[in-house]
């Protein structure tokens, strides 16, 4: 072959292991997962949910082992959803002071205090009708919901939770939350909201953990429209306005795009929730033998960091955190 031709030679920088390491443009750690867990009412419960194999519901004398591995992986935190007993129409078990998330917390910071706890702030899991606010003639109403929203987050932070993350997708929702915080005294404590969040088909799985598939309708007169992405950037400059100090966008695979939007747009730690549907049909094909598994996971969240994501909600987090210390 004729050496004088001019092209290119980027293979030189893809040679080796180590040559492809040091150039390595973006990193996936252990400092950015965050380990998604659902607590449970109830004594010896680990159920495995049925749709994510390898996630369970755990009651509180289960969780502080699971919290202990958490830790011991090198996952620096979780984020808290609960699964009560009891469900009624204003979702009352959301904020009252022995909730089944705020016991939790309450464990979790005695037993496992290096952990940081983070509270999903939401109304969903513990109200009768599934929706995640009070509703009236079928439809949630928006500005009632609200303080009961911040009621929920005041409740979390009382009981030692970190970081308030509020999913509910009520308008004023980060203000609401931010000025009651604020009016109780925990001005330091930060809100991760969940921004950009749409109504997806991805969720399905998450609903049979949580126990909290709507009665009735659905939530697209809450959540996003799949289809729009200047509204990702709406929602996210009301939420920064109101006093948002992370951003999540939800789910994460099918919206890089939006997670490189927000990134561009917005100066605040971006975190992307890699959701239960994604979990579960990646558990399903590896099931079936169809896939690599653990390359298939590793090329999927650091997409998510490429796209901007310095944050991921993960339930592979323990995988891998396991991956990543090999």
């Amino acid at each position: 072959m004729n050496n004088t031709l001019n092209f290119k030679r980027h293979r030189r920088l893809r040679t080796s292991s180590s040559m492809r390491s040091i150039v390595r443009e973006n990193h996936l750690r252990k400092e950015d997962l965050i380990y998604p867990f659902f607590v449970i009412e109830g004594e010896e419960i680990r159920n495995e949910v049925p749709s994510m194999p390898g996630v369970f519901q755990l009651s509180l004398d289960n969780i502080v082992a699971e919290m202990k591995e958490v830790r011991d992986l090198g996952i620096p935190s979780v984020i808290a959803f609960g699964v009560p007993k009891e469900k009624d129409e204003i979702g009352t078990g959301a904020y009252v002071n022995d909730g089944i998330v705020q016991q939790a917390i309450r464990l979790i910071k005695k037993e496992v205090p290096e952990l940081l706890v983070i509270a999903d702030t939401c109304l969903c899991e513990f109200t009768s009708h599934g929706h995640c606010g009070v509703i009236h003639d079928e439809d949630v109403d928006n500005d009632e919901s609200l303080e009961l929203l911040a009621k929920t987050a005041v409740s979390q932070v009382e009981a030692g939770a970190d970081i308030i993350a509020p999913s509910n997708m009520m308008d004023g929702f980060v203000i609401a939350i931010r000025t009651a915080l604020d009016e109780a005294g925990y001005t330091s404590i930060p809100i991760m909201s969940y921004a950009v969040k749409y109504s997806s088909a991805f969720y399905g799985p998450f609903r049979d953990a949580a126990d909290s598939t709507p009665q009735f309708g659905d939530r697209k007169t809450y959540q996003m429209d799949p289809a729009n992405r200047l509204e990702a950037i709406r929602e996210a400059e009301s939420d920064i306005a109101e006093g948002a100090d992370f951003l999540i966008v939800k789910p994460a695979l099918s919206y890089l795009d939006i997670v490189r939007d927000i990134k561009d747009n917005f100066n605040a730690p971006i975190v992307a929730y890699n959701v239960s549907g994604e979990y579960a049909m990646v558990k399903a094909a590896a099931m079936n033998g169809w896939i690599d598994e653990k390359s298939l996971v590793m090329e999927k969240l650091t997409s998510m960091k490429r796209a901007g994501a310095d944050l991921i909600i993960t339930y592979f987090a323990k995988d891998v955190a396991r991956w990543l210390s090999e």
